[in-house]
């Protein structure tokens, strides 16, 4: 599990896996165990191990209060990865969304320009609705393109305030073919301000001005 917050990850590993990582790939080592997590060591590629719940209740109060700028990851090392990710959840309130990376005959992807980044279509679950409707749904809905569901890339999480509620986005993102793009037009209502199909190249020019994950979801997309 990763988790974007603002232009930071959380990323939550078990100790298995943490096993093939160096520790000289991390600015600050903090054992839980030993000692109280603080903002001013909270800077650069953190690690922190023997995470428990008072670890996780004591690190979230400090990412809400605290402005870390200088922050640029933190890897948790937990004992029981599932109950650190289900506790981490706790902390917020989840809506579960969907989106798309859609592309035509040419290889170019549809990116999207709202509120000064490129980005990509996505967006929040109806009642009763799946992923994957979803996933076709916004995509026509802000784009006007219809599309064909291919294999699901990934799943990210990230957080946001809204009306002073603490909210994580669980967003599952699928690769898509492009059936139809003569209706192609932004939803304005949702800031869309235009669409542009890009190569790859654009693409990578593009996501410079973009968002940690949608740079995560493409990164994966073209991994694929």
């Amino acid at each position: 599990m990763i988790i974007f917050i603002n232009e930071f990850v959380i990323k939550i590993i078990g100790h298995k896996k943490a096993q093939t990582l160096s520790t000289t790939e991390f600015d600050h080592l903090i054992d839980a165990q030993l000692e109280a997590i603080k903002p001013q060591n909270l800077e650069g590629h953190v690690m922190i191990i023997n995470v428990l719940s008072p670890t996780i209740n004591r690190l979230f109060t400090i990412i809400k209060t605290e402005q870390l700028s200088h922050l640029q990851s933190i890897t948790l090392i937990s004992d029981n990865k599932e109950a650190t990710e289900q506790l981490i959840k706790s902390q917020y309130k989840v809506l579960k969304a969907a989106g798309g990376v859609v592309r035509n005959n040419f290889g170019q992807i549809l990116m999207m320009y709202r509120l000064k980044k490129w980005d990509l279509p996505k967006g929040k679950l109806d009642k009763g609705e799946g992923s994957k409707i979803a996933a076709i749904r916004e995509v026509e809905e802000e784009c006007g393109v219809k599309a064909k569901l291919g294999e699901k890339i990934c799943t990210t999480f990230h957080t946001y305030t809204y009306k002073n509620v603490d909210i994580l986005k669980q967003t599952k993102w699928y690769s898509m073919d492009l059936l139809n793009d003569s209706k192609m037009k932004p939803q304005v209502e949702e800031d869309i301000e235009k669409l542009e199909w890009m190569n790859k190249n654009q693409v990578k020019a593009a996501l410079i001005n973009s968002y940690s994950s949608i740079r995560y979801v493409l990164k994966k997309y073209y991994d694929k």
